[in-house]
């Protein structure tokens, strides 16, 4: 009867253990962390992406869209014109490295409202209209996630064309999408 125990007892624990290697544990993924839902970020950055290449001015900048995700082929940044950074100039290292990688979009979006850029790295994200930077509404990032790294949400108002520009990038080719805002649950 001991042995009929023990194989029970043996079978239990390898059951338990066969399940708990077959997934990872919610502790081992790096971008659980979020403190908001970003499970549309998620889900694009899991997806095919378009790539494009970043303009040096808004007149040679690419226009991108909500709900898609962009394989954004960046330039040297000291050959890419900048709005100057409002986060930038707060910051305890305004200053790029020499060998930063920057560009510039055209963000058209179809209604006023929050909306949040997703980028695979710890890069800068600023929004530009009509030459003044936008404020940052708030900004999440986990640092060992790259899908996304960092979120960045901004209020935008009116349906219309904003300059989107990243900057102190370390790569010439960044991931980048932009997702409405969900409702915030309190």
């Amino acid at each position: 009867m001991s042995k009929t125990r023990n194989a029970a007892a043996l079978s239990i624990v390898l059951i338990i253990l066969s399940a708990a290697l077959g997934r990872p544990a919610l502790a081992d993924d790096e971008c659980a962390g979020y403190k908001w839902d970003v499970s549309k970020e998620r889900a694009l950055f899991a997806g095919p992406a378009t790539s494009v290449t970043a303009g040096h001015d808004p007149k040679t900048a690419p226009v991108v869209l909500p709900g898609r995700l962009y394989k954004v082929r960046l330039a040297p940044e000291n050959q890419v014109t900048l709005a100057p950074s409002a986060a930038k100039a707060g910051a305890a290292n305004p200053t790029p490295p020499a060998d930063a990688y920057a560009g510039i979009a055209t963000l058209k979006i179809p209604l006023a409202g929050n909306y949040r850029v997703a980028i695979d790295g710890p890069y800068w994200i600023d929004v530009v209209s009509n030459g003044t930077p936008i404020a940052a509404k708030d900004f999440q990032g986990q640092h060992g996630c790259s899908a996304p790294r960092k979120i960045v949400e901004f209020e935008l108002a009116g349906a219309q064309r904003f300059v989107l520009q990243v900057s102190s990038a370390e790569r010439e080719n960044v991931l980048l999408t932009i997702t409405p805002s969900p409702a915030r649950k309190f």
